[in-house]
C-alpha cells in the first residue's frame, strides 16, 4: 500500500466524476465505508478560541491577586487535574476557573469575582455557534452520498444544544456524545451498531481523541489539524507511525478524498484494509 504522503499527492493529481452522481449512494462504489464519523468541536465548528478567551479573560480578572503567569499555570493544573472528576465542556471549565480563583486569591475571593467567572461560562454556552468555512455544504455533500455520524465527548446537555444551533445535526444519521474517546470508546460505539473497524471513518482535529484511538481500532482516520487544538488534545500516549492515518488541509477536500479511498483501498479484511505502509 502507499504510504500517506504517496496516497495524498496521487489523489491530489486525479480527477473524480463519480461523485457528483447522486446515485453513487445506492450503487457498489458506496458500499466501501460502512459509516463516516466526525468530531464536532473544532473540527466543524470553532470552540477552543472561546475557551481561550474566557481563559485569558480570567487571568486579567486574576491579575488583582496574582500575576498573569502564575494564573494561567495555576488554572491549567487544576482544568486537567478535573477531567476525571468533572469531565468535558464549559461547566467543568467553569468549575475549574472557580477553584483556581479560590487558590489564586489566597482567600480574598469575593462575590464580585465569582459572579464575573459565572459570566464568563454562560457566554460561551450561550454563544452561536459559528461553522468553519465550507463545513455546511461540504456535510450536506456527504450526506447524499455516505451515511454520517457525530462522535463528540463533553457535557451531553452542552453539546445538545451545541449540535441543534449548529443547524446540520439533521445531516446526522447517527449522534454519540461520549464521556471520552478512547479505544474502549470507539470499540463500544462500533460494536452498537454492527461497523466493521475497517469499513469505519473517523475525520477530526484531535491526535489524541480522534485519530490514535481509531487507528489503533484498525479503522480509517482522517486529520484534519486546527491551529487552535487544545494541547491537551495535541498529547497521546502511543505512537502514530507515518502512513497510519490521512491528513487533509481543508475540510472541502474531504468529498474529492473519500471518492478517491473508495477507488483504491480493498474491501475484503481488515487486514488488507488497513492503509499503513
Amino acid at each position: 500500500m502507499l504510504r500517506m504522503r504517496q496516497i495524498y499527492i496521487a489523489w491530489q493529481r486525479a480527477s473524480f466524476t463519480c461523485y457528483n452522481s447522486h446515485t453513487c449512494a445506492d450503487s457498489d462504489f458506496a458500499s466501501m465505508f460502512e459509516i463516516v464519523a466526525f468530531d464536532a468541536d473544532d473540527t466543524l465548528w470553532h470552540n477552543e478560541s472561546r475557551y481561550q478567551a474566557a481563559k485569558q479573560a480570567f487571568v486579567r480578572l486574576m491579575s488583582a491577586f496574582q500575576p498573569p503567569e502564575k494564573a494561567a499555570a495555576v488554572f491549567d493544573q487544576i482544568e486537567l487535574g478535573n477531567l476525571s472528576l468533572y469531565g468535558y465542556g464549559m461547566k467543568s471549565f467553569t468549575l475549574s476557573m472557580i477553584e483556581a480563583a479560590l487558590a489564586l486569591c489566597e482567600g480574598q475571593l469575593g462575590g464580585r469575582e465569582i459572579r464575573a467567572i459565572l459570566d464568563l461560562g454562560r457566554q460561551v454556552l450561550t454563544a452561536e455557534v459559528e461553522l468553519f468555512p465550507h463545513v455546511a455544504e461540504t456535510i450536506a455533500q456527504l450526506a447524499a452520498v455516505y451515511p454520517l455520524m457525530l462522535i463528540t465527548k463533553g457535557d451531553a446537555s452542552e453539546q445538545e444544544q451545541k449540535i441543534h444551533r449548529s443547524g446540520i445535526g439533521h445531516h446526522f444519521r447517527i449522534i454519540e456524545i461520549v464521556h471520552d474517546k478512547t479505544t474502549a470508546t470507539y470499540q463500544r460505539i462500533l460494536a452498537k451498531y454492527n461497523l466493521s473497524p475497517h469499513r469505519f471513518v473517523m475525520i477530526g482535529n484531535s491526535l489524541r481523541s480522534d485519530i490514535l484511538p481509531v487507528v489503533r481500532i484498525g479503522g480509517i482516520a482522517i486529520y484534519l489539524p486546527h491551529e487552535l487544538t487544545w494541547a491537551h488534545e495535541l498529547e497521546h500516549d502511543g505512537e502514530l507511525v507515518e502512513g497510519s492515518y490521512y491528513q487533509l488541509d481543508r475540510f472541502e477536500q474531504l468529498p474529492s478524498f473519500l471518492s478517491y479511498l473508495q477507488e483504491t483501498l480493498p474491501i475484503t479484511s481488515p487486514s488488507t484494509a488497513k492503509h499503513s505502509g
